[in-house]
């Protein structure tokens, strides 16, 4: 028993060195942070003490200039240009002229097909044909049923002439003869309501034949014989319109204010390697609850190697600037006065780095605006700028 408690002493001792040891090794880590941190605030003060000093010497001692290692640097004059800002997005082509087929007179058994997939048809042309067989009976049950009335219309006329022509002469009644005139109007009624019942069926029986309502591609048929068509479920004619194409995409709506009829857009379409310049021709007059955004359309020119659905890349111009300063993104830098660029001047037969501080504005690409700070004629420092500072020697590429 000595033994194994000698034992558990021995090993919480050592535990509880190696958490101190631990905690220790915390402690010092964070202590070495804490000191490089300082270290490198402490040398950034110096390396800005040390910038100043050498401008101010370069200034104020000539011999020191003299001596100066002039700075090798590429550079651009800058000149007044139009500026402009695009968002980019993915849209689609789409076609103005789709229709998907539709019976007239409702779902039928197809009895008979006359396009196939990928053939051009034009509006009102022959697709399909759907039984019509009940119509037909119903047809010439009513022109049975016509003729019998004509018949007995004309037995009626014969009759009501017959009893005037008596009651011409003073023999019958006045009932009878009323009574024969009544038949024939009952009768012609009924002839003339007849008839109008066969042109009825006659229409529907039309409508067992199934035409194209527009001109362009059968670009879905999966349509075939003995089966129905025009009920839920059922095969599809799809007749597409190239002629009249367009693009169509969605801007989120804090665009809203900045886009409109008429905006410029650049549409380039990746798998034809094509790019088109075009105009806004449609703007949406809501907001989508899901995606939080508004449709645009641009109409495209008539082209046979774009289709609808192609993938096609948007770029909506949202903002445009003239006469205005364009420099490279790249050469913007920041301190902690906020965002300068170099500039080189001549002074006195030397060119000269200076630091000019800049506003900002729109970013385009690798293009970045500038409303204040830079004018044309200013000479922009490209290459080399990084390590220049006020008033440094320079050389030209």
């Amino acid at each position: 028993m000595k033994k194994y408690l000698l034992i558990s002493a021995t090993a919480l001792v050592f535990l509880s060195s190696c958490g101190d040891s631990k905690k220790e090794g915390n402690a010092a880590l964070n202590d070495k942070k804490a000191a490089l941190e300082k270290l490198k605030g402490e040398k950034d003060k110096v390396d800005g003490n040390i910038t100043s000093l050498e401008a101010e010497i370069a200034k104020l001692d000539t011999s020191a200039g003299a001596q100066q290692k002039a700075k090798l640097v590429a550079v651009q004059t800058l000149a007044d240009t139009n500026f402009n800002h695009y968002i980019e997005l993915q849209g689609r082509v789409d076609a103005e002229n789709i229709s998907y087929i539709t019976p007239r007179g409702g779902p039928g058994q197809v009895k008979a097909i006359y396009v196939k997939q990928g053939d051009v048809v034009k509006k009102g042309q022959l697709l399909l044909k759907l039984d019509d067989a009940i119509i037909k009976q119903n047809v010439i049950a009513n022109r049975q049923g016509l003729e019998g009335i004509k018949t007995q219309l004309a037995f009626a006329k014969d009759i009501y002439q017959r009893q005037k022509n008596l009651w011409d002469q003073g023999i019958g009644t006045e009932v009878q003869l009323i009574t024969a005139k009544n038949n024939v109007a009952t009768l012609q009624n009924q002839l003339s309501a007849s008839q109008e019942n066969i042109k009825t069926i006659q229409e529907q029986s039309n409508t067992s034949l199934v035409y194209s309502d527009v001109s362009g591609i059968a670009d879905l048929m999966t349509v075939k014989v003995g089966e129905s068509f025009g009920s839920p479920g059922s095969g599809v004619i799809k007749i597409v319109n190239n002629s009249l194409l367009k693009v169509v995409s969605n801007i989120p709506e804090n665009y809203l204010g900045s886009v409109s009829k008429g905006s410029s857009v650049v549409v380039q379409m990746p798998d034809v390697n094509k790019t088109f310049n075009l105009s806004v021709s449609f703007v949406g007059a809501s907001i989508d609850v899901i995606n939080r955004g508004f449709v645009v359309e641009a109409k495209l020119p008539n082209d046979p190697a774009l289709k609808p659905n192609q993938i096609a890349m948007i770029k909506v111009k949202d903002y445009g600037a003239a006469n205005t300063i364009v420099i490279p993104l790249n050469t913007l830098q920041n301190d902690e006065k906020g965002k300068f660029v170099m500039v080189a001047t001549n002074d006195n037969g030397k060119m000269i780095a200076h630091k000019r501080v800049v506003n900002i504005g729109s970013i385009s690409g690798d293009q970045i605006e500038i409303k204040t700070g830079l004018k044309a004629g200013d000479v922009l420092i490209t290459e080399g700028f990084g390590s220049l500072y006020e008033g440094q020697l320079l050389t030209l590429k």
